[in-house]
């Protein structure tokens, strides 16, 4: 069973429904008992990175998202839930992030308009296991106004351009993460979340 973290956030269920319309036995769950005992776990995220972390935080899961990364357990981050994995974000100041991934969440430099919302194409990462059996220059689903910069630029699995370089996955072992949304890109997207599945032994 694959856990789709519930911290009381937003519409975290598009994630869950989009693994089972794969036919992957996934759960929305607020249950850390239950997180700590799946096979894979995923942390979606929409909104603003300072009000995520606090709900996070209240939810009593934060300690799960360490753990699974921790042990190795597959992991994916969406959208926010990308954005949570780093140390902090220009969105909110003086709030820390998860502290998993070092560097910092920065808002897009852009002339073009803001929030980022639509489909744009990616560069991948040669050998992403995340990528697996999408072609580079794919395109996905993106809605967002800021984007990680990574310490170490070895984590980035894709990129996309809006105003400059953006940072749209990243990838280290078994955690995995997406700035846009892969339940909302068609085709493309279900191929991720089926590597991900896959990834987690479904």
């Amino acid at each position: 069973m694959i856990a789709v973290l519930d911290y009381g956030i937003g519409n975290l269920r598009s994630a869950e429904k989009a693994l089972l319309h794969l036919g992957v036995d996934a759960a929305l769950t607020t249950d850390p008992a239950l997180a700590r005992e799946a096979a894979g776990v995923v942390l979606p995220g929409v909104g603003a990175f300072g009000r995520c972390m606090e709900k996070l935080r209240e939810s009593g899961l934060e300690p799960v998202v360490h753990e699974a990364v921790a042990s190795g357990k597959p992991f994916l981050g969406i959208c926010v839930g990308l954005q949570m994995l780093f140390d902090a974000s220009e969105e909110a100041p003086g709030v820390k992030g998860l502290g998993i991934i070092p560097g910092e969440v920065r808002r897009l430099v852009t002339t073009d308009r803001l929030p980022h919302m639509g489909w744009n194409t990616l560069r991948i990462r040669t050998g992403s296991a995340l990528f697996d059996g999408i072609d580079d220059g794919s395109w996905l689903y993106f809605v967002h106004s800021y984007a990680p910069v990574p310490d170490d630029e070895a984590v980035v699995a894709a990129t996309t351009e809006y105003g400059g370089p953006v940072v749209a996955a990243v990838e280290a072992g078994p955690l995995w993460a997406t700035q846009f949304h892969p339940e909302k890109s068609a085709a493309n997207g279900l191929r991720l979340l089926r590597n991900f599945a896959e990834a987690c032994g479904g």
